[in-house]
């Protein structure tokens, strides 16, 4: 074989010595508190059965798209799925993509334009802030979820720029905090300053909601944003993405988006599941109901524990509880595995180091005897 470049090597060494060296996990069978599978439609049996309806239904056996959607990889199910999508959210129309990340890219790298100023929360996601790299737009981050801060940075950039557009994009739900910004003060902020509001709501969608379409539209805001990143692969159990937004902003995206332009369109079995699991969603909130209600008992049992001072306070299904150092976050995460429960660390460089935390994923299906048993397992590790 080729020699390995030792450049990279080096990085590897590197990353082993800070005890921060990623590597592959195999399923373990423990109790689940930390898959992004909120509302457990990822094995849901009803979704299953009706996604092979839909398809048989439909007459459709494809296994594949053939193609980018310009060329030979588009659908009916494609626009079936889109108008639902608009539906659903409230929304002018729906752009699908393949992914969270290709939905980021896509949009960060296409829509802001060298003249123009995006500003961006400085615990934004990975996706957001490397789309935001591939483009051509100026770009600033600002402290986490301050309107303040956002404000005086606009104010200081619009001095010189006054033929620029600014873009803010923030998230109703940080997925390594589980905490959301004051989604109201910043939409009333872009519309005092003449910016154009982008919010990714990957971990809000099937959480907030009546019937899930996330917390802009809970808060009755879906009309007075730019466009809004939701995503399949939590909540909603399955897989790709979408842009919302008005008619213009999807024929641009299908115009320019390079992610969108230049990748084999999704299989119909992907996008019959996320048609079946919109349909689930909107028929019941027998799993929702439950994982708010779980969500509450989490955070009465932290009280119970004692442990309410070393979380970040959250409202969603994502909970922090910070444990600085690697080492030390890894050996507490291993020890909650030895005793059943699936808890995982997240460590530097993925958040900043001294922020280091266990993060405690809830869902529908887990147990008020789970809940109050690994946050007792919890507490004994102080």
């Amino acid at each position: 074989m080729t020699e390995f470049p030792k450049k990279l090597t080096e990085k590897l060494t590197e990353r082993q010595a800070n005890n921060a060296l990623r590597k592959l996990p195999v399923p373990n069978g423990l109790i689940d508190f930390s898959s992004n599978d909120y509302l457990g439609f990822a094995k849901n049996g009803t979704i299953f059965k009706n996604t092979s309806c839909i398809l048989e239904k439909k007459g459709i056996n494809d296994n594949g798209a053939s193609g980018s959607r310009l060329l030979t990889g588009n659908s009916e199910l494609y626009g079936e799925l889109e108008d639902l999508l608009a539906d659903f959210f409230g929304s002018g129309a729906a752009l699908i993509f393949n992914s969270g990340y290709d939905a980021n890219i896509g949009f960060f790298s296409a829509v802001p334009q060298r003249t123009d100023v995006v500003f961006y929360d400085e615990l934004s996601h990975a996706s957001i802030r490397d789309g935001i790299g591939l483009g051509r737009a100026q770009s600033f981050k600002f402290k986490h979820n301050s309107v303040e801060d956002l404000s005086r940075q606009i104010d200081r950039v619009r001095e010189g720029k006054l033929d620029s557009d600014i873009y803010v994009v923030t998230e109703s739900v940080f997925s390594m905090d589980g905490d959301s910004p004051d989604l109201e003060a910043f939409v009333a902020l872009c519309q005092t300053k003449g910016a154009y509001l982008v919010i990714d709501e990957a971990h809000a969608v099937g959480v907030f909601g009546r019937k899930g379409e996330g917390l802009i539209y809970e808060l009755g805001l879906q009309d007075k944003v730019f466009a809004r990143i939701v995503t399949f692969g939590k909540a909603m159990g399955c897989h790709g993405a979408a842009i919302l937004g008005s008619d213009a902003l999807k024929s641009y995206l299908v115009n320019f988006a390079r992610s969108f332009i230049y990748t084999t369109g999704m299989p119909p079995h992907s996008l019959a599941t996320i048609l079946s699991a919109c349909e689930h969603v909107s028929a019941t909130n027998k799993e929702q109901n439950q994982l708010r209600t779980n969500i509450e008992f989490f955070k009465s049992e932290l009280k119970v524990h004692n442990l309410q001072s070393y979380f970040i306070p959250s409202n969603s299904a994502v909970h922090c509880c910070l444990v600085e150092g690697n080492e030390k976050v890894k050996k507490w995460s291993q020890q909650l595995q030895e005793n059943g429960f699936d808890i995982k660390p997240i460590m530097s460089p993925t958040v900043p180091k001294g922020k280091e935390r266990l993060r405690f994923c809830l869902h529908s299906f887990n147990t008020e005897q789970e809940i109050n048993e690994v946050l007792l397992q919890l507490s004994n590790l102080f």
